[in-house]
Formats: structure tokens, sequence, C-alpha cells
């Protein structure tokens, strides 16, 4: 098979930005990752060896001179002893344990968090590709069509006055249906002067290779990690002091609902509020979800309009555009859309897979690992083992 994930930065953004922010914040920090997918898939025999040869195969991608220039350029926001870390970074097979029982497929990381929190995303992005690939359906990925398919998504979200970006790189068809896709949203963008703007992609390498911004800023692992390792309660202010430690302002879109609205809500105090640009919805009903952040800007006497909320939560065309319209007036909304991008061919069926953080422990020094969890305003998109979530539910008076 040929290889897959070939450049360092064919990534999304938020891995680099926590990257940083953990060896600012937390260097000593060990993790523990797993693979899950919600599907149940059935994968084909030599699936989890032939992931693996791609897993050994990224021990000899390196960053280049072209990326650092084009990070330098882009994300003023990192700061440059960030890169000269990133130089000397390597992968390591040792970091990742994969096997399968039955078809099913099993992934671990374990490690540095510093280390393992460059996998997930490249390793989402192998799994999807890998599987159309030994399932023989790479046939059926018409990139002529799904050009024209996106330009038309993007002119109907541009007319609508929408501002979007590309985030699909986790679950891709190929890293071709990406690069398609994001140069089908540039084109559109550039045809006519629009209402709506197409901001960029999450991914630093395309956005390198059609010259444009690099979005995103965190996500869920961040501030799971961080209630593994001291507790639920606080973790969301521990995680916006971090953050704002590390980037001083910059990347000022926070994800709320690691553990869910309420004990955000808790932690979000007028100092933060006013700190962050916005607020990241990816669970929940959206406009219930947008209620409650309009109240509580309004609570501290700020105008939610002078927000930005960015909804990120399994969007389409329609929909963005149909929030567009209720949100225009009471926030300034922004859109992450994701496979309805980057997997969205006939007879193609994305895949509904995650890799998430399970456990944790502040130093390598620590004899065992504190578990963690997610737990979404969606509960049929609670994460983790079930005596953890019963546990954090409690604690946190769920």
């Amino acid at each position: 098979m040929r290889q897959i994930i070939n450049h360092f930065t064919d990534d999304d953004l938020y891995k680099f930005s926590m990257c940083c922010a953990v060896i600012d914040n937390y260097p000593r920090a060990q993790v523990r990752y797993q693979f899950v997918d919600r599907n149940d898939t059935v994968y084909p025999d030599g699936f989890a060896d032939e992931l693996r040869r791609q897993i050994e195969a990224l021990e000899g991608v390196v960053i280049t001179d072209e990326e650092i220039d084009f990070m330098k350029r882009r994300c003023t926001f990192m700061p440059h002893w960030f890169f000269q870390y990133l130089r000397g970074y390597r992968f390591s097979r040792e970091w990742v344990k994969i096997w399968q029982e039955e078809g099913r497929l099993h992934v671990e990381f374990e490690g540095s968090w510093s280390d393992t929190i460059l996998l997930e995303v490249k390793v989402l992005a192998m799994i999807s590709e890998l599987f159309y690939m030994m399932t023989g359906q790479t046939e059926l990925l018409n990139y002529e069509r799904l050009y024209q398919k996106t330009r038309e998504k993007a002119n109907r979200l541009l007319a609508a006055g929408c501002v979007f970006s590309d985030f699909g790189t986790r679950r891709r068809a190929s890293f071709e249906a990406e690069d398609t896709a994001v140069r089908a949203l540039k084109d559109s963008a550039l045809s006519h002067d629009w209402a709506g703007k197409f901001v960029g992609t999450s991914n630093v390498y395309i956005a390198m290779l059609h010259d444009l911004q690099p979005v995103g800023t965190m996500a869920h692992e961040f501030i799971c990690a961080i209630g593994g390792m001291f507790g639920p309660q606080m973790a969301n202010h521990l995680a916006m002091n971090a953050w704002r430690n590390t980037f001083r302002g910059a990347l000022g879109t926070y994800l709320y609902d690691s553990f869910g609205w309420d004990i955000f809500a808790l932690n979000f105090s007028e100092d933060f509020a006013n700190l962050f640009k916005g607020l990241r919805i990816d669970s929940g009903n959206d406009y219930e979800q947008l209620q409650k952040i309009v109240a509580k800007y309004r609570s501290f006497g700020i105008d939610s309009r002078s927000k930005q909320v960015v909804f990120s939560n399994a969007l389409d065309t329609d929909r963005a555009i149909e929030i567009q319209q209720y949100a225009r007036n009471l926030c300034l909304p922004s859109f992450g859309i994701g496979t309805h991008f980057t997997n969205d061919f006939e007879g193609i069926e994305p895949m509904n897979i995650v890799i998430k953080l399970v456990g944790a422990k502040i130093t390598e020094r620590w004899p065992y690992y504190n578990d963690t969890c997610k737990l979404s305003e969606d509960p049929g998109k609670h994460t983790g083992k079930p005596e953890v979530i019963k546990r954090f539910k409690e604690a946190l008076h769920i």
C-alpha cells in the first residue's frame, strides 16, 4: 500500500496549538488515548497490520523548512521556541498498539502528552483512507464531481452570509479529497464579491498549498486531560488559565462542552468572558446552546453580538444556512464543516470514528493513570468507560 501521510503538517492546527500549550503548562504529563468506532465496523483481514506499517512510516516524516516558514508567517501566535521543538520531533511506533478482534479494530496510544498529541488526526485520516483502499471503494471517489458539488455548497453558504472553514481532515475520504474540496471552496470564494467568507482550513499543509489561513484552537482532549489530572469541577477554569498563559488572548475561541454546559458556566467568569473572543458549540441543540451563551454574556453586561460563536456539530450546508439566519442577530456566527466537504461521494459512507484521551497523569513518576471521559451535551456521545462517566457525573451533580 502507498504511504498515506507524507507531510508533517498534514494535520489540524489545533493539534499544534495544543501541543504548544501542553509543553508550556504540563510538560511532564503522560496520557493514554483509545480509538472508538461508533459504527462497530468490521475491518478487512490484515487491516491492523497495514495500519501498523503506515504508522511506522510516520517515523520518516519530518517538518520541512517550507512548512516552518509558512507557520511562522501565518501562525504568528506561536512562540518561536515551538518551531525548534517541531524541528526535532520524531514519531515513534513504540507509542502505538494496534490489533484486531473478530474484525473490530483496536488502537491505543500511550506516552508523553507532548509527543502523542500529534498522532490522533493523522491516524484517523489513515484509518479512513485505508479502509476505502482495502475495501476497493477508491474507484467510487469521483474528484471532479466532488469539486463541482463543493463549489455549489460554497456558493450557497457565501450567498447566505456564512463565515466558514474546512474542518474535514480526520474523516476525509483521502488527502486528494480534502485538497480538492479546499480548492473548490477557495475558487468559489474568489469568484464573486459574496456576503459571506471562506476563512480557511484546519489542515496546515493544505492551507500552505493554497495560501490560506490555518484555522482552529483546541479540542476536547485539552480539557479532558486536565479533568483527569485535577478533577472535572475546575477543569475548564484551569484550561482557560493555561490557554491564556500560553497565547495571551490569541486563539481565543474556547470549546466549552467537555463536561457539559452547567459546570462550564460556573467556571466562565467575567474576566474569561472578556478575554476569550467567543465559544464553540460542538454538541447539543445548536439553538438551545446559543441561547445559553447569549444569556451568560448578558449576565455580565456583554453584548453577545460582539462575540464569535463557532458551530461545528455535524454540519451540512442546509443546517449552517438555517443557523446563520437564526444566529446573525445574536452573535458573530461562524461554521466549521468537516466530512460534508471532504467525504461526500456517491456510494461512500463516511466513517464514524474518533480517538479520545481516556487517561492522564501529571508526571511520569506517578504509578497510575487517572481515568477521564467526555460528557457531551448529547448524552449518546459521552465517551469513556461507563463507570468513569458515572463517577464524573456524580462529581458534577448531573
